[in-house]
């Protein structure tokens, strides 16, 4: 559906330089961007409400961002490039517990939680969009393996587990809560997401090779 409701131009990957007067332009269009699709969805968005908003010309912005699209996918983009500080507990359990406490902390807070489901939302709704929203997760997860690779290292893990499907299994479950069939999310359920996990990686399941079969 890439630009089905905007007759805007196709999204383009946008320019920019590190630093200087560049970076604080697309931070402005950013923090715009996740504003008004925060309030309007994407239905509502529009490059004149963000051009507005930001204080950057609409004509800048189709020049760089191509459309709506492009300041959606480039608004993960940004998200992605976020430091996400890590737990490191000494054990995977709880580490994994305070990853899946964090995602149910910020998607249920009433002032937070607002923003990332609005642009997972509206991130569905284009191509675009949707390639941006799968290298977010990506880069989350390849970057949360971290906390497999230390259970690894201590002996708590096997040989080969890969860091990456450990995070996903214990996150998945709540997004699918929150994001697809709306059944409600509590701690308990993120804990138990995280505690499943953990033991389906102490088993093996998440090695590069399984585990080859017992023999009766």
């Amino acid at each position: 559906m890439t630009g089905a409701t905007h007759p805007t131009p196709e999204p383009r990957t946008p320019t920019s330089r590190p630093g200087g007067r560049s970076a604080r332009v697309r931070a402005d269009v950013v923090a715009a961007t996740l504003a008004e699709v925060t309030e309007k969805g994407y239905d509502g968005l529009t490059v004149e409400a963000v051009a507005t908003r930001s204080g950057v010309h609409k004509a800048t912005l189709y020049r760089r961002w191509g459309g709506v699209d492009g300041l959606i996918a480039d608004a993960l983009t940004a998200s992605a490039d976020q430091p996400w500080p890590l737990p490191d507990t000494g054990d995977l359990q709880q580490d994994l517990r305070r990853i899946t406490q964090e995602v149910f902390s910020v998607f249920t807070d009433p002032e937070l939680g607002s923003t990332p489901t609005a642009l997972i939302s509206a991130a569905q709704r284009s191509d675009a969009g949707a390639a941006a929203l799968r290298a977010f997760f990506a880069a989350r997860h390849h970057q949360a393996a971290e906390v497999a690779e230390r259970a690894v290292a201590r002996g708590e893990l096997p040989a080969g587990t890969e860091g990456a499907e450990v995070v996903r299994a214990a996150t998945a479950p709540l997004y699918f809560r929150l994001l697809v069939s709306g059944e409600p999310l509590d701690a308990r359920t993120a804990e138990r997401a995280a505690d499943a996990a953990a033991l389906a990686a102490r088993a093996g399941l998440f090695t590069s090779t399984p585990a080859a079969p017992e023999q009766n």
